[in-house]
């Protein structure tokens, strides 16, 4: 079942003594990960930069599809901007649930794939009611001639407090993140007009309310300060590191 929706890939529930097994680590492999695979080894096609192993981690080649592990070997799995770029998310998703006991799943949402959408990416994602829903980008004519990846993603993280106050209070506004145990439901392709609809017209406000449920007004306070205490912190943290 799915437990939550995370922060970010590093606000999760991994204990000490978990084992933890990351599938697609590729350039930027989770530090709490013990165990990494990658299909593509020396093809950057799917992500960044080339692969990158830390020193407390062992590496394979494997396809996510066909895990070369038992049932239940690990106690996570993390699976971070991978699902988007899989041939089929069935056994993907389904070999995660079969050899690990709990994990994360993060992905662009359908937002964040409209702004900075890649070539790459076969599906695009949306959270519906505690479902995780995969539609194909050729099944809608997934529009990709506007890009606005080096202003979401590299200026305003950078250059504006007040995206940085947005990030953190609405976390998943470009991105899907999932914590489950056990397994989580998913949905491929649906036929359903009332998914379907999410990603093929023009969202109402009964739609955006439902996929962001209204705050109070001390709620969207307290979220507000605690996003400008955690900027504040970081911007020390990292003069402080300069000077060392």
């Amino acid at each position: 079942m799915k437990i939550r929706n995370p922060q970010s890939r590093f606000d999760l529930n991994i204990k000490k003594t978990d084992r933890v097994l990351e599938v697609g680590g590729g350039h930027n492999p989770h530090p709490r990960s013990n165990v990494v695979v990658d299909k593509y080894v020396d093809d950057n096609t799917h992500r960044s930069g080339d692969i990158k192993v830390l020193r407390n981690q062992q590496f394979l080649k494997a396809d996510g599809e066909n895990l070369p592990f038992k049932d239940k070997e690990f106690d996570y799995v993390i699976c971070n901007h991978v699902l988007e770029h899989v041939e089929d998310p069935v056994a993907f998703l389904n070999e995660q649930f079969r050899v690990a006991k709990r994990g994360y799943i993060e992905t662009p949402s359908l937002l964040g794939e409209h702004l900075f959408p890649k070539k790459s990416h076969k599906w695009v994602l949306l959270e519906i009611e505690g479902k995780v829903v995969l539609v194909d980008k050729e099944r809608i004519s997934f529009p990709t001639s506007f890009d606005f990846g080096d202003l979401y993603l590299e200026y305003l993280p950078k250059a504006s407090i007040g995206y940085k106050i947005m990030e953190r209070t609405h976390p998943n506004l470009h991105t899907m993140r999932v914590e489950w145990e056990g397994s989580f439901e998913f949905i491929v392709n649906p036929e359903d007009k009332d998914i379907l609809k999410y990603f093929e017209e023009p969202w109402t406000r009964e739609m955006v309310l439902r996929y962001f449920p209204q705050r109070s007004l001390g709620r969207e306070l307290a979220e507000a300060t605690r996003a400008f205490t955690d900027i504040c912190k970081s911007i020390i943290r990292s003069k402080v590191l300069k000077r060392i």
